[in-house]
């Protein structure tokens, strides 16, 4: 049996020796006793542990024993605590009614009997304990209560949710003994079946269903019997169940004319799914016919080869025509007959064999014939299956003789622009050749030498020529270059006093809009001289007042040069020559300056755009950066 645990008895006398007294008398192991000097300190006690009796002496100095008991009973949490008065036998009558009026429940009177103080003790311990059994008791009983209503209310929800779950149910829902009679339906049965519910109460189950031969637990496909005498299918599950001893079945009904209906339709569409296979199936042979005659007819050279291993499934006749294979002697062979290689320049091929990369479209390859001879081609290629293997379409159209013929029409051109250059330095030479001859041979015939003023307009003709010989040869594209990583804007800030100062002399001005962009490898000189010749142009194309932009920007491509001037825009047919040498609006002008300037865009790798209208014109310099000025 568990031992009880100790009760608190709180002892207040302000003299240690009664405490040491009442210790005595009280000692006993059931009992933990709590000593107290001082009504104050009583409260604090009683206020931090709970007593089962306290023995209050009344005579104390401060807060006497009256005074400690009012406080203790005007507390809710112990004012139930017993309290028993220990006074002076002589001061029992005016001391007794005030101590009971404040809420004493006994007195002790010195000097007091020990049996007697020790049965009082015992007697409201007694009590104490009897009031914690109590409160346990009542604590056990409201802990059973609140179990109780919620067992309760769980089983009221559980009837509440059956009962809703069998009224909304569009399942019919029907319950029947073993002699097959019905003993409740829900709602259901009157949308499903056409009956009320109290009309089928005592009727057999068999006025719905065939129940018969139907095992409990396993859902089966049955027909019903409507109340207007038509029929329906439907799904019946049929499970077992007791109720108050009686042995119930609960059948559940669910109507499947819908799915029926849809598993028909479903039908209807396989039968009509087969004939639109067998239809496309036949599209896809006129189809593969289609591609054989377009595959063999073609006149480019196509050949397809697997992705697995490289072996060359068919080739057509052109292929065969301009390669000098046989077929029989390509098909099967996963060697590269062609040796495709990438030719000249061409930038859509990385490294490797160019037949193998995906999605190819029109890069120039050369490949070999089977007597040696090269050739080129444009080559596309593309993934396709072929019964379920992956393959590669090889189409090359062959462009050898094309090449020859640009390469002489190239050649013609060149010999024909020669001739317009040539006649173009003639004339611009002649003139002031033709000046300074002039002025030679009239110093020639007359007696006193040429004048300073005759000199000097011989050498200003003379440095004119330079100039246009100086300017013909920067178009040489072999020219050298001196390229180092400068900022384009750094040049543009060098030169931009220049071009103020000649837009000043004329009353134009000139406006910047240098974004941030990083260094280029670029000649500086070059590309000054194609600044000056862009603004200079622009400047000489603005009436007075005019505008002249200045911009540089970063875009995806590379860093732009932009300038665009508010003169008249360039005319059409000057438009398509533009860039070609001695080709020019100005009447003083050579046509070089243009010229210089697509040719050292060139040798940087650099492009020139030019749009143009009657509210000015826009030159765009669009350099490409490489990975390492991307980085800078």
């Amino acid at each position: 049996m568990a031992q009880d645990p100790k009760v608190n008895i709180l002892m207040v006398d302000d003299r240690p020796e009664n405490l040491l007294a009442l210790e005595a008398v009280l000692q006993q192991p059931q009992y933990r006793l709590v000593s107290a000097t001082s009504g104050e300190e009583a409260l604090k006690c009683v206020l931090t542990e709970e007593f089962a009796v306290i023995l209050l002496d009344v005579q104390m100095p401060g807060m006497n024993g009256f005074e400690t008991a009012k406080l203790i009973k005007a507390r809710e949490r112990s004012r139930h605590i017993p309290i028993i008065f220990i006074t002076a036998i002589h001061q029992a009558t005016e001391h007794v009614h005030h101590g009971y009026a404040v809420g004493a429940n006994d007195y002790i009177f010195k000097p007091f009997h020990p049996d007697t103080l020790r049965l009082k003790v015992e007697s409201f311990v007694k009590i104490h304990r009897d009031r914690e059994i109590l409160k346990q008791r009542t604590r056990e009983l409201e802990i059973a209560n609140k179990l109780l209503e919620r067992t309760t209310s769980e089983l009221r929800r559980t009837e509440a949710l059956a009962r809703a779950i069998g009224e909304t149910s569009r399942d019919t829902i029907v319950t029947y003994d073993d002699a097959g009679v019905i003993l409740s339906v829900n709602r259901a049965v009157v949308e499903m079946f056409g009956y009320e519910p109290a009309m089928l109460t005592g009727k057999p189950v068999s006025t719905l269903v065939d129940v018969q031969d139907v095992q409990t637990g396993r859902t089966v496909e049955s027909t019903a019997f409507r109340m207007d005498g038509t029929l329906f299918p439907v799904d019946m599950q049929i499970g077992e169940a007791s109720l108050e001893g009686l042995h119930v079945y609960v059948c559940s009904i669910r109507d499947i004319t819908e799915r029926k209906q849809i598993e028909e339709a479903r039908t209807e569409q396989y039968h009509l799914l087969e004939l639109l296979v067998v239809e496309r199936t036949q599209d896809l042979f006129r189809s593969q016919e289609r591609f054989r005659k377009i595959f063999q007819s073609s006149p480019s050279a196509i050949a397809i080869r697997s992705l697995i291993d490289h072996r060359y499934l068919d080739v057509n006749d052109y292929w065969v025509d301009v390669t000098g294979y046989s077929a029989d002697e390509v098909r099967g062979a996963t060697v590269d007959l062609l040796r495709l290689r990438p030719w000249g320049e061409e930038a859509l091929l990385s490294s490797g064999e160019p037949e193998w990369q995906r999605s190819v479209r029109n890069a120039r390859v050369s490949y070999f014939t089977r007597s040696g001879e090269m050739r080129q081609g444009l080559l596309s290629t593309e993934e396709i299956e072929l019964h379920g293997e992956p393959c590669q379409l090889v189409l090359i159209t062959d462009i050898t003789d094309r090449m020859m013929f640009e390469k002489e029409m190239a050649r013609l051109e060149r010999l024909n622009l020669i001739g317009e250059m040539g006649a173009g330095i003639a004339h611009e030479i002649r003139n002031p050749m033709t000046t300074v001859r002039g002025f030679l041979q009239m110093s020639k015939k007359s007696e006193h030498p040429p004048s300073h003023e005759y000199i000097d307009l011989m050498v200003e003709e003379l440095d004119r020529a330079n100039a246009i010989i100086t300017e013909f040869l920067t178009l040489a594209k072999n020219k050298t270059t001196n390229r180092e990583l400068t900022n384009l804007n750094a040049i543009v800030d060098a030169i931009f006093p220049l071009i103020q100062a000649e837009a000043l002399l004329c009353d134009k001005d000139v406006q910047l809009d240098l974004g941030d962009v990083p260094s280029l490898e670029l000649d500086e000189k070059e590309i000054r001289q194609v600044i000056l010749n862009l603004a200079l142009n622009g400047l000489e194309a603005m009436s007075c007042g005019g505008l002249l932009k200045i911009r540089t920007v970063l875009e995806a491509q590379g860093v732009v040069l932009e300038i665009h001037d508010q003169g008249p825009g360039i005319p059409p047919e000057i438009l398509e020559k533009i860039g070609t040498p001695f080709v020019t609006t100005k009447e003083t002008g050579t046509g070089l300056g243009l010229a210089v300037c697509y040719s050292v865009a060139a040798r940087h790798g650099a492009s020139i755009e030019v749009k143009t209208g009657e509210s000015g014109t826009t030159f765009w310099v669009k350099f490409a950066m490489s990975g390492a000025e991307k980085t800078s």
